[in-house]
């Protein structure tokens, strides 16, 4: 940033961790990303404030409570210590964690409400709702699993179909279970609460269109803007662990109304503190903000799009609040090619890596993958510790442990009065714009690859000099100051630059160049005649023991946490069924249902008109638009034209298209071919697991040949 230019004020968030479980390393790709562009506003002298939340509301939190048999409050008090831990230790430099359980979200959430009711954005209106008879209780959506109504795929949520991507309500989910007792479900009538997000079509159209989010993502939003939006429920039935909505005995709000009000209520927080002067209105007032004097910006996933670019703009409309200059998205995580699954052991949480390996490290290498796209990054595990090996330890460590030596043996640690070679550094200074437009942009890939360009000068220039070979010539001293002087420069304009990704770098940096801190603008103006502290070992190799061990211990983790839930499942499935509970609390104590229920008997008649064949997959692709299908082209077996088959599978979130091509796998063929909206689906292929990141394609055995029936 020019010195003149007026500092910017900023407020970013993050996505809200759930307040239900640790944190993992697909979740530190937001917040790591949301920190570095956090540290580098900083550094270029803007202000920028990061305020985030527990997500601390919702049946789950509520029943898993009840499971360890602690309050929900016990419980959200337990896992924000073990988050901002976890944040801390990946240094992440949030000026709030808040949680949504607060006086605060319920001002906030109460006051946004009866905003949007005065204006006559709220309806009611009576429902069906799932209802868990052995429970007592309504259940949420993703509390119900059954059969897809579109596609007929088992073990589906409540909500949507992870095989053909099709939404639907729970009333139309086939042979539906309570994955809290595994009970079948009844319909009972509620009355619900509804925003008419239709009210604000129009406003959204305009919104989703102006930039404020990336084309991918807007592209997306205006199919569901084409396809017209139905009112959002954000009410939900006793017992619920939350706010209950103003006027009501037994309706709360659901989670998604005022889990990003907490973006709000942890600023209005922050601003509440002794040692904090920030008017709260400047940043969230409409009227306040129409000159845009403060920037509002929201990193998330790219799974929670559509609330926070549809329903969070609409509600914020209605309440006459300030509207996100941006939201940005990113991909997901996958881990050595694969989605991350906790049955392969590389659903790795955050703790267990920190306790075998640097954070620094990892930021890096994030940053090192990033774009500002919604595409998924992967941490393949050998590359890491290749590329950390190689660009830090080898490239810009190594510039200053080789110069320093020279500069304190035989200069008493003083640096040149003058540069060795003016042109040299000025292209360290030249690449300052395009390094911070990559930052801003967040193409942190980009701003990584430039970087270690310039490592790669300083390190070929010290080649060519060797001040090494020179220090033995007496008459040569100068030189050799010169050049390692040079060299320290170098070393201290690229840690400047990596200072937003390396914070612990850089300020062992700062210590040892013994020139204050370092600041971007101050790399125009080399050290000179200045004296560095004598050099000590700034980063260590990755070693492969070490990410081996983290493997290790991860897998121990999940397995113990695998056989605890197991456990948990006998003991409960031991008790009497028939005891009717009375209350919710007392039927939540049962374990949730791991394993689907054996379906109802069939006819022997009625399994053979399912023709099993063996097929194998000639082409994977990804499916343009479509987040978890995969198009497979199959072969029957029948010839060229005749025997291949075109099949929609619901299986992105386990496989890349690459891994699966040439595999033989086993397909329905004669299902009849069902249009979907990318195109028609001529058969099903069979696959075994949960769903989600464990899916497992079924493989025959080696000598089966593609058309061969499976009987």
């Amino acid at each position: 940033m020019n010195p003149v230019e007026k500092p910017r004020k900023i407020l970013i968030t993050s996505a809200l961790p759930y307040a239900n479980g640790p944190i993992h390393l697909g979740h530190m790709v937001e917040y790591i990303q949301t920190d570095i562009w956090a540290r580098f506003q900083r550094l270029r002298g803007n202000s920028c404030i990061f305020a985030w939340a527990d997500d601390a509301h919702g049946t789950p939190i509520m029943l898993r409570a009840q499971q360890e048999g602690i309050e929900p409050q016990e419980l959200i008090d337990k896992m924000k210590q073990e988050h901002e831990r976890d944040f801390n230790d990946f240094l992440i430099s949030y000026d709030n964690f808040h949680t949504t359980h607060s006086e605060e979200n319920k001002y906030f959430s109460e006051t946004i409400y009866l905003a949007a009711k005065a204006k006559g954005n709220i309806a009611t209106k009576t429902i069906k709702q799932a209802y868990d008879p052995e429970a007592n209780m309504f259940l949420p959506d993703r509390f119900i699993k059954g059969e897809c109504p579109n596609c007929g795929t088992p073990d589906q949520y409540g909500d949507n179909c992870e095989s053909c991507g099709a939404t639907y309500s729970t009333t139309e989910v086939v042979n539906p279970y309570s994955v809290v007792t595994g009970a079948t479900p009844i319909e009972k009538d509620s009355e619900h609460y509804f925003f008419k997000i239709s009210d604000y079509a129009d406003f959204l159209k305009e919104w989703v269109n102006s930039g404020s989010v990336q084309k991918e993502i807007a592209n997306k939003m205006n199919e569901w803007l084409e396809d017209g939006l139905n009112d959002w429920d954000i009410s939900r039935d006793a017992p619920y662990w939350g706010f209950k909505i103003p006027g009501t005995e037994d309706k709360y709000f659901y989670v998604w109304l005022d889990a990003p009000i907490g973006y709000i209520a942890s600023f209005k927080n922050y601003c509440d503190r002794e040692d904090v002067d920030i008017d709260f209105d400047e940043y969230w007032s409409a009227e306040r903000n129409q000159n845009n004097e403060t920037e509002l910006y929201h990193f998330i996933g790219k799974d929670i799009a559509y609330f926070h670019t549809l329903f969070w703009p609409a509600v914020l409309k209605s309440a006459d609040m300030r509207l996100p200059t941006a939201v940005f998205c990113h991909g997901f995580l996958n881990v050595n090619g694969q989605k991350m699954s906790k049955s392969r052991g590389t659903f790795i949480q955050a703790r267990v890596f920190l306790d075998h390996l640097p954070a620094e490290p990892l930021r890096y290498y994030y940053a090192a993958k990033l774009s500002n796209t919604v595409d998924d990054i992967d941490l393949n595990l050998k590359d890491f510790q290749l590329r950390i090996n190689s660009d830090l330890v080898g490239k810009v460590v190594n510039i200053a442990s080789r110069c320093a030596g020279f500069i304190s043996k035989k200069f008493d640690g003083k640096l040149s009065a003058t540069l060795a070679d003016e042109a040299l550094y000025q292209q360290f200074i030249d690449a300052s714009d395009s390094i911070a437009q990559a930052y801003e942009d967040r193409r942190y890939s980009k701003a990584m690859r430039e970087i270690m360009a310039l490592a790669d000068l300083a390190n070929q220039y010290v080649d060519e000099k060797q001040p090494w070979v020179l220090a033995k010539d007496e008459t040569r001293q100068q030189e050799v100051q010169d050049i390692c002087s040079l060299g320290i420069n170098m070393f201290r304009a690229i840690i400047t630059y990596l200072k937003p990704v390396l914070p612990e770098l850089a300020a062992k940096s700062e210590d040892f160049l013994n020139a204050g801190e370092l600041s971007w603008n101050d790399i125009a103006t080399p050290l000179l005649s200045s004296e560095i502290k004598k050099f000590r070992p700034l980063m260590t190799r990755i070693e492969e023991d070490k990410v081996d061990a983290m493997l290790e211990a991860n897998k121990l983790l999940l397995a113990e946490a695998a056989t605890l839930q197991a456990k948990t499942n006998t003991n409960n499935t031991e008790k009497d069924t028939d005891t009717k509970m009375s209350d919710a609390s007392e039927s939540a104590t049962k374990a949730t249902k791991e394993q689907d229920p054996i379906s109802p008997t069939i006819e022997f008649d009625d399994f053979a008109k399912i023709d099993l064949r063996v097929v194998k997959i000639l082409k994977a692709e990804h499916v343009e638009g479509a987040d978890k299908l995969l198009q497979l082209t199959l072969d029957l077996g029948e010839g060229e034209s005749k025997g291949q088959r075109n099949v929609f599978a619901g299986i992105k979130s386990a496989y890349e298209p690459a891994e699966l091509e040439g595999k033989l796998t086993v397909m329905v063929a004669n299902l009849a071919p069902r249009k979907m909206r990318f195109g028609m689906s001529e058969g099903m292929v069979l696959a075994a697991g949960p769903g989600g990141k464990d899916i497992f394609v079924l493989n025959p055995d080696e000598g089966a040949l593609p058309g061969m029936r499976v009987k």
